[in-house]
């Protein structure tokens, strides 16, 4: 009968987590990895057959966490207005609960490596891009937004300002205030508009 693996792959994607958010991208390799989770270089290479894998397989689980409350946030709320608010509130959230994901997310995934990752898992970070984008134009068409100045305006809202709270704060080492979400809601109401049926002067009842 076969050993059980005494190391798993969230292991491994965990530590990769733990020295990307410390070193950046460059510090994500497969000795660092082995040394940080105290397993062979073997059985890093028996889960990823190299670097590039490593770091595809640690930026999409990242990013599809993210992207699960994300999408969750918006869909939860049947008033566009209110959904786009939530939004820009869940980057936030995430990011105070993550922070050590949050901060690998502040990189691209060309930093990842992106170029030479395998079809698999292009397809598999085209996909979720799709469904970003889908998501974004279904905002849009609830709020009204009509253009690419508005399109770019419920972006900026709802991705954008908040992510530039997160990046300022994680960037200087410092943990992120206590009125973050507050104000990255507040923010994106002001971009967002007034809700559907109040009157520009009277805000939200």
């Amino acid at each position: 009968m076969a050993r059980p693996s005494r190391f798993d792959t969230d292991q491994f994607l965990d530590a990769a987590v733990r020295l990307a958010a410390a070193s950046g991208p460059a510090g994500v390799t497969m000795s660092a990895v082995a040394h940080e989770v105290g397993a062979p270089s073997g059985s890093v290479y028996h889960r990823f057959p190299g670097r590039t894998a490593l770091l595809a397989q640690v930026w999409l689980r990242t990013v599809e966490r993210f992207q699960e409350g994300y999408f969750a946030a918006i869909e939860v709320e049947a008033d566009a207005w209110r959904a786009g608010r939530a939004a820009a509130r869940h980057v936030i959230a995430w990011s105070r609960a993550h922070p050590e994901e949050a901060a690998l997310l502040l990189y691209g995934a060309e930093d990842f490596g992106r170029a030479d990752w395998s079809e698999e898992h292009i397809r598999r970070a085209d996909r979720g891009g799709r469904r970003v984008r889908a998501a974004l134009g279904s905002l849009a068409e609830g709020l009204g937004a009509e253009g690419a100045r508005a399109g770019e305006r419920v972006t900026l809202a709802v991705i954008d300002l908040p992510l530039s709270v997160v990046r300022r704060h994680l960037r200087a080492g410092l943990p992120l205030p206590a009125h973050a979400e507050d104000l990255a809601e507040e923010c994106s109401a002001v971009l967002l508009g007034p809700p559907a049926g109040a009157s520009c002067s009277g805000g939200e009842e």
